[in-house]
């Protein structure tokens, strides 16, 4: 759906600012609730999810029950199944019984469901966001010159590719992950192929790099910080921690705790699918059976330095446990160090309606607002700090949506669940 003007005078009850799965789970979750009328502005002229990472075979690390709805509204006509039924693959769903669904077919489901809304606005970009007292509403302006005007907001901008200090700057054609497939074909012809990260995302590159090792002749290292290739922690009891009782339960630790725990939390969100990690066990000795791989794999070993002469990266290395410093010289280089939320531009007009912690990053509110109010900005995901791992998570997306739409209206409209873990996380 193209973007179209909006008509200054009319006050919506709430904009949407950006468009990734949760703010589109939100679109999904308030098109049939006549009682609230929002847009969502997007700056691309469509939706897209991680496009450089279609990767043959990558699939999500959730299960399809953790659609754009589901979780919220099992009746919602934009459920995943309700995606194949329409698609015609429902039963070839069910006959692979597989409950991952391809990251591919996730971002189809997800354009397949944008397609269908109505308040949508894509190649919308915004570039200020002021506050009229006189109203008590919230002035949206964008690129092209309009105006949408409401009295909430709700942003998901996401979270951007983040670039490790010592590449900023840096020249040459190196990759952060998110642009892996668009350059892949380049990247094969390099002598040599440095991987820099220890994700799903660095596995996946990893695994379709060394398929290939042999085929095109380059040297291929993949180095990591972390002291081992972590898996992602995916039992039960601790899929709990994606639950409304350990939101309450962290949202009341001290602010120094629950930066802590952020760091030490990270292998239950950012780690690697177990299977594949055999995956590329398994390769790597097949491929050792006709002699050495010319492969390294590297732990412990935090980025330092770089620099870029001649086609070539000199990175620089400090082995943490050891204390020693090394360097690789490589053609090609892949940073699959994630993503980091950046507080938008255009909010700098409002900061002073907008709360902080004591280390300048959003105070994210129990009910997901950020503004002096508690109820009038709200923020989709970027609240790992305020709200553990049930920030990224696609199966909170649901329920979060769900919670502030209870806010907006005020009265709850889904069920929000309370309690659901069978363990107890304070005493």
């Amino acid at each position: 759906m193209t973007a179209r003007p909006d008509n200054p005078s009319v006050i919506h009850d709430f904009v949407g600012i950006g468009l990734g799965p949760f703010n589109l789970g939100l679109a999904c979750l308030t098109e049939p609730i006549a009682e609230l009328d929002g847009v969502f502005l997007e700056s691309k002229p469509d939706f897209e999810w991680h496009a450089g990472m279609f990767l043959d075979g990558a699939h999500l690390q959730t299960p399809f029950m953790s659609d754009l709805v589901t979780l919220a509204d099992p009746t919602s006509p934009y459920s995943f199944l309700n995606y194949l039924k329409e698609k015609g693959r429902l039963y070839s769903f069910y006959i692979r019984e597989n409950f991952y669904p391809l990251r591919v077919e996730y971002d189809d489901y997800c354009r397949w469901a944008a397609n269908r809304l109505s308040s949508i606005r894509f190649d919308t970009t915004v570039t200020e966001v002021t506050y009229e007292e006189a109203d008590g509403v919230y002035a949206v302006r964008t690129e092209a010159g309009d105006l949408y005007r409401a009295r909430h907001l709700v942003l998901g901008t996401g979270t951007p590719p983040h670039i490790p200090e010592a590449c900023q700057g840096l020249g040459g054609d190196f990759l952060h992950n998110s642009r892996y497939l668009q350059h892949k074909a380049e990247l094969r012809k390099k002598d040599s192929i440095t991987l820099v990260g220890s994700g799903q995302s660095a596995a996946e590159i990893y695994y379709d790099l060394l398929s290939e090792i042999d085929v095109h002749g380059y040297r291929l290292n993949w180095v990591t910080r972390s002291p081992r290739f972590f898996p992602l922690e995916y039992t039960k009891l601790t899929l709990e921690m994606t639950s409304p009782e350990y939101v309450d339960y962290y949202r009341e630790l001290p602010e120094d705790t629950r930066y802590r725990l952020t760091a030490e939390q990270k292998g239950l969100f950012k780690g690697i699918d177990g299977d594949l990690i055999n995956e590329i066990f398994d390769l790597l000795y097949q491929k050792s059976l006709g002699g050495p791989v010319p492969t390294r794999l590297l732990t412990n070993s935090a980025l330092t330095g770089a620099r870029y002469d001649d086609g070539t990266y000199t990175l620089s290395f400090r082995q943490e446990e050891q204390g020693k410093d090394f360097t690789l010289e490589s053609q090609g280089l892949v940073l699959a160090t994630g993503y980091r939320y950046a507080e938008p531009e255009f909010l700098r007009p409002v900061r002073d309606r907008l709360v902080y912690d004591g280390r300048g990053n959003f105070d994210v509110a129990r009910n997901y607002a950020v503004d002096v109010t508690g109820r009038g900005v709200f923020l989709q995901n970027a609240g790992v700090h305020t709200h553990s791992i049930t920030s990224p998570d696609l199966g909170m997306g649901p329920y979060r949506n769900a919670y502030i739409i209870r806010e907006l209206l005020g009265t709850e409209y889904y069920p929000v669940e309370k309690t659901i873990a069978f363990q107890e996380f304070s005493v």
